[in-house]
């Protein structure tokens, strides 16, 4: 069975093509004979009860300077030229990546989006993990100075960072003695409207802070992400190393409280952040893990997530 996939995600030729988890998504869909087409989510449009985008039919390859060939853009219909549409651009999850999902809710019932739009809209990263706060290390949700400092008082040391942040941007460790607590509460409360998250300090970050990929709600594998000297941002796109691991009984737990939940929600393609034993994201917008997983563990993850795809396709 032949479908037409159009993938909504940032310029391709921004990509990492070596570590890309969206590239390697389309070069398995490829290999599985299906067409591809790639758009920018503001490339969208809306009218009359249609969705359109303008998208090229694309050709991808693993080669460096030389990774995608593309036709001339063209408008195509969402709902009757596609199959499968990949919501894979990356975040911040604003009123832009919103406003995506609100459109790509239209066609709900007649062309399936990866990972359901409604509930992307619905779960961010560190609003939805507070459905399964007793896996989580201590949390505060607050613009409070009042609250931020007792919380602090109470906990020690503590992590600082946005709401809705992304790739480990500003993301700040608070020691015991205060210092800067203030003055990022303030900066925060300035540069975004919304409250920000603290969290007690995990010394465990240490020694990495694993990311877990459930598909269609079954953990398949995942990769420990080691901290650079001198940092506790553990993500790859901030200087952190991937090196393979395996899950242990109390993550399993975690990925088993999760599954049921994430199929219902039709998130097929989850990245879940674990440091010591302690749940601190669910990533549903845009994951990524898939070309270390691979290189780990031997497993093509890409096709494993096309299984599902073709799968829950044929359900609906």
């Amino acid at each position: 069975m032949t479908l037409a996939v159009a993938v909504q995600m940032d310029p391709l030729e921004q990509i990492n093509i070596a570590g890309d988890s969206t590239f390697a998504l389309m070069l398995e869909a490829q290999a599985r004979g299906h067409r591809l087409f790639h758009y920018a989510a503001d490339q969208l449009t809306y009218e009359d009860g249609r969705l359109r985008a303008l998208a090229r039919e694309i050709r991808v390859q693993r080669v460096e300077g030389d990774h995608y060939s593309a036709q001339d853009p063209a408008p195509i219909d969402l709902e009757a030229d596609i199959d499968v549409v990949l919501m894979r651009q990356d975040p911040p999850f604003d009123i832009a990546y919103i406003t995506a999902a609100h459109l790509l809710e239209r066609l709900e019932g007649k062309t399936l989006v990866v990972n359901d739009p409604a509930n992307v809209r619905s779960a961010p990263e560190k609003m939805f993990v507070l459905d399964f706060a007793r896996f989580m290390p201590p949390t505060l949700i607050t613009r409070d100075m009042a609250e931020l400092t007792a919380f602090h008082e109470k906990h020690g040391e503590i992590v600082l960072k946005p709401l809705h942040g992304n790739a480990g941007a500003a993301v700040f460790r608070i020691g015991r003695d205060g210092s800067n607590l203030r003055a990022l509460a303030e900066l925060f409360s300035e540069t975004w409207r919304e409250p920000f998250i603290a969290q007690a300090f995990l010394p465990a970050v240490s020694e990495g802070d694993k990311r877990i990929i459930l598909v269609d709600g079954e953990p398949i594998g995942g990769i420990n992400r080691v901290p650079g000297k001198g940092e506790i941002r553990s993500n790859l796109a901030a200087g952190g190393s991937a090196h393979q691991t395996a899950l242990s009984e109390r993550e399993r737990e975690i990925c088993a409280a999760l599954g049921p939940e994430l199929r219902r929600r039709g998130l097929l393609f989850v990245g879940i952040d674990v440091i010591g034993g302690m749940l601190t994201e669910i990533n549903v917008t845009s994951p990524t893990g898939l070309v270390a997983l691979d290189r780990f563990e031997d497993i093509n993850s890409a096709g494993l997530i096309w299984d599902a795809i073709e799968k829950v396709g044929q359900r609906g």
